[in-house]
């Protein structure tokens, strides 16, 4: 194998690593948001300050990798999903991964919070997560994918970022730009 053939496999293997799915398995999205709600919940509940940890690697992995680098991710994806014979349900893939990045920013933000000392404020962050991620998997209400379609709307994130989602706004009713 020449130079050139291994730096463009080498470039491939960490680019289909370091990519995001899209579109992604909505049903697999809400099973990870319980397992989040899971997770934030026992480490509130048992004052597991290391857990915050764990969980704000999930999310930054989940951000960077879709469910490559997460254990949640990889459990979810691998093993619950396909026993429960759902089909699957497909949504766009850049909305969930900003989703992803809001809770990589919020746990991120907990991890240095308890890193700091300020275990109380990193509770609240915790608590936010689990409101969140509960409307994601019991009610398949997606806050980051709201803002994110109303950040598409103002024209903060161009329509190029997601052109499924600018089809979607046209379809309902959201004036073209």
């Amino acid at each position: 194998m020449t130079a050139d053939a291994t730096t463009r496999s080498s470039e491939g293997v960490v680019g289909r690593l370091f990519s995001f799915p899209n579109p992604v398995n909505e049903v697999s999205a809400r099973l990870v948001a319980g397992g989040v709600v899971v997770m934030s919940a026992l480490t509130l509940a048992l004052g597991w300050h290391w857990a915050v940890y764990v969980i704000a690697y999930g999310f930054v992995a989940r951000v960077l990798t879709g469910p490559s680098l997460s254990p949640l991710g990889q459990l979810v994806t691998r093993v619950v999903t396909p026993r429960l014979g759902v089909p699957p349900r497909y949504v766009a893939g850049p909305p969930k991964r900003f989703a992803q990045g809001v809770g990589a920013a919020f746990t991120v933000t907990a991890a240095a919070l308890t890193a700091l000392g300020h275990w109380g404020a990193a509770e609240i962050l915790l608590g936010v997560i689990i409101v969140f991620a509960t409307l994601e998997s019991v009610f398949a209400f997606c806050m980051g994918c709201k803002v994110f379609a109303v950040l598409m709307r103002v024209g903060v994130i161009p329509d190029e970022v997601c052109e499924r989602c600018a089809d979607i706004r046209i379809v309902h009713g959201a004036p073209a730009r």
